[in-house]
């Protein structure tokens, strides 16, 4: 079995600005800096004219898949450049923020997993099925698909949808409360949670509470991945006052609806950063030469976490310069993928998006 990733050279870091890993008192993010980085590289266009797209992930060969939320629809990128139509998953459901989120690879004795996250009618799933063919002739079997989880809870929003393999090889999957808060602390409930599964749906063995769960108390994580140490992090939505950074552990509780942002409180796992949600609100993140990148939808900018100095304020970049970021992936030659999200109908769609570009991060 292998599960399907891509490694990244080093990039060359410095920055703007912002935001402490501690709230301050009231509403108000930290003091800003004054930046002096600047880009090494024009940002590189690798697809333009997606609709409300959601998730990215690289092929081997140089391509990517790329999903699209409201018409279910999945977009290969060749490794030269074109861009065409894979097909569709079947059963997607969208309306309010839910439709076809998260994606992952995996090659399992001579078949290539596609697994995506989806609405359906009353509920959201894990779905996958055989991805067929060659770079640039890549199908879907649907005839093959199987329903690895259903029964996530499901609303206008809060439907959380990112998926990942650990590098224990288990898939996980984060899901959002769907709008009730009481979910996320019932360890029996898979709304408000980060769950682990093996690769065919079933509990990972030595979850901590012997079912899917792998921790509690989230209200809307659509971010995880991993350092090389092994750490697992992962990006939560908060409600008005602190968007969320965290280090995940088995069997952590991390405080929703109870807790947002730093509490110091004996029961739940604070927040390793956050910011104000019109500062981030953050979706997809990556690691990349072993800092954290936060993609934020509402603050139109990537945020820079370095957790080798967990004391050091988190940065940002390229901010208000492509809109609204959903997704980070890392990239070849010391860059990394970004897919932005101006067309989900809470955005200003500019001339050619939605996108993926490469990008490097800026030097100083």
């Amino acid at each position: 079995m292998r599960i399907i990733r891509s490694a990244l050279a080093g990039a060359a870091l410095l920055a703007l600005p912002l935001v402490a890993c501690a709230p301050t008192p009231g509403p108000t993010a930290a003091p800003t800096r004054t930046a002096t980085g600047t880009a090494t590289a024009e940002p590189k266009t690798l697809a333009a004219g997606l609709q409300a797209p959601w998730s990215v992930v690289r092929l081997d060969d140089g391509g990517a898949l790329i999903s699209q939320r409201d018409d279910g629809g999945i977009i290969e990128l060749t490794p030269d450049g074109k861009q065409r139509d894979v097909g569709t998953i079947p059963d997607v459901v969208s309306g309010g923020e839910s439709g076809l989120h998260g994606l992952a690879l995996l090659d399992d004795d001579g078949v290539r997993w596609l697994y995506a996250y989806h609405g359906a009618e009353d509920d959201n799933r894990v779905v996958r099925m055989p991805l067929t063919g060659e770079p640039g002739s890549l199908g879907l079997d649907t005839t093959e698909l199987d329903v690895v989880l259903d029964g996530i809870p499901r609303a206008s929003n809060h439907n959380g949808g990112r998926l990942a393999f650990g590098p224990d090889g288990m898939l996980y999957v984060t899901t959002g409360d769907a709008g009730d808060g009481d979910r996320a602390q019932d360890p029996e409930d898979l709304g408000g949670k980060i769950l682990r599964l093996t690769p065919d749906g079933a509990p990972a063995p030595s979850n901590p509470f012997g079912n899917a769960v792998f921790s509690l108390g989230h209200r809307n994580v659509q971010g995880i991945a991993w350092t090389d140490d092994g750490t697992m992090w992962a990006s939560e939505f908060g409600q008005n006052t602190w968007d969320e950074l965290n280090r995940i552990e088995a069997g952590g509780d991390y405080g929703w609806p109870e807790h947002e942002g730093i509490a110091d409180a004996e029961d739940a796992i604070d927040p390793v950063a956050v910011w104000a949600p019109r500062d981030a609100s953050p979706s997809g993140i990556a690691v990349v030469d072993g800092v954290v990148l936060i993609a934020g939808l509402r603050g139109e900018r990537l945020w820079v976490f370095d957790p080798a100095q967990p004391d050091a304020e988190p940065w940002q970049v390229f901010t208000g310069e492509f809109g609204r970021l959903r997704d980070v992936v890392p990239g070849p030659d010391g860059s990394f993928w970004v897919l932005t999200n101006n067309t989900d109908g809470r955005g200003d769609p500019r001339d050619g998006d939605d996108r993926l570009l490469q990008l490097v991060l800026p030097e100083g």
